[in-house]
C-alpha cells in the first residue's frame, strides 16, 4: 500500500451494508486526521450515500453497479482497493475487487469467513476469524468490531509510514475548528518547546501547517521550509534530518 500511495495512487474503500459503512467511515476520517487529499480517496458504497443511513434493498447484490463504479472512477494500476465483507461473498464488494484487480490495482480483501472468494482473489487477504455472532446474523457485532479495528490499524499504520505522524502526533491535522486549532498549537509547543505567542505566529505564517511551523520555529525561512518538506516527500522527520545536517 505504502509504495503505491507514495507514487500518487488513490486509496479506495469498497463494501456493502455494515461492512461498507465501516469502510466509508475509516476512509472519511483520513482527510481531517491526516490531511489525506479528497481527490485521492474513493468510497464505493453499495446503494450510494443513501445506504449510509438506511438499508437499500438489493444494493449488495448489484455487481453491475460495482463494475460501473470501477469504470467511472478510472481505477488503475497505481491505486489501492480495500474490499470489506463479513461473508466474503457479497456480489457488489466482490465485483469491486475483481474489477480493480483486472485494472492492475493492488487489492486487499477483509472477510470473517475462511476460504471465501474475496480472500482467495485478493492480492492480500485478511481473515478475521470471529466465529458466530451473539445475535445470529448481526454482523455489526463480532465481525463489525473486528473490521473496524482492522481498518483503523491498517490505515493508521500506512499514514505513519508515509510520514503523516511525527512523535506520536498527527502533524498533518486540518485545523477546521477551534479545538483542532488549539491542538495544533499544543503540538507545536510540545515539539519545539517554544512559547504560545511564537507558536501562534509560526502557524499563521505557515497557514495552519504544523510541519511548516515546526521548521519555521527551527529557524527556516518559509521558502526553505517548503523546499525541505518537498524533498522529504512531506516527511517532517526527513526534513528535520536534512536541516540538522546542513547546520552541522
Amino acid at each position: 500500500m505504502e509504495a503505491r500511495l507514495k507514487d500518487g495512487g488513490r486509496l479506495i474503500y469498497a463494501g456493502a451494508g455494515t461492512s461498507g459503512r465501516l469502510a466509508v467511515q475509516d476512509g472519511a476520517e483520513l482527510m481531517p486526521t491526516f490531511s489525506w487529499p479528497a481527490k485521492r480517496l474513493v468510497l464505493l458504497m453499495a446503494g450510494g450515500d443513501k445506504a449510509l443511513v438506511r438499508a437499500v434493498e438489493g444494493a449488495e447484490d448489484d455487481a453491475k453497479h460495482a463494475a460501473a463504479l470501477i469504470k467511472k472512477h478510472k481505477v488503475g494500476a497505481g491505486d489501492v482497493l480495500i474490499a470489506v465483507a463479513a461473508s466474503g461473498t457479497t456480489p457488489f464488494t466482490l465485483a469491486c475487487l475483481r474489477g480493480a484487480k483486472k485494472k492492475g490495482a493492488l487489492t486487499i480483501g477483509i472477510a470473517n469467513n475462511i476460504a471465501t472468494p474475496l480472500l482467495k482473489e485478493a492480492d492480500h487477504p485478511i481473515l478475521l476469524k470471529t466465529g458466530g455472532e451473539p445475535i445470529a446474523g448481526s454482523t455489526r457485532m463480532n465481525a463489525g468490531t473486528a473490521q473496524r479495528i482492522t481498518l483503523l490499524l491498517l490505515s493508521s499504520l500506512v499514514m505513519i509510514r508515509m510520514g503523516r505522524v511525527y512523535d506520536g502526533m498527527m502533524v498533518d491535522v486540518q485545523a477546521t475548528n477551534k479545538k483542532l486549532a488549539r491542538r495544533s498549537e499544543l503540538m507545536l509547543m510540545h515539539l519545539t518547546r517554544r512559547k504560545e505567542k511564537d507558536v501562534r505566529a509560526a502557524l499563521k505564517r505557515a497557514e495552519g501547517s504544523v510541519k511548516l511551523a515546526v521548521l519555521l520555529l527551527k529557524g527556516c525561512a518559509l521558502k526553505q521550509a517548503k523546499a525541505l518538506l518537498k524533498r522529504g516527500d512531506g516527511n517532517l522527520r526527513r526534513a528535520l534530518a536534512e536541516l540538522g545536517t546542513r547546520s552541522q
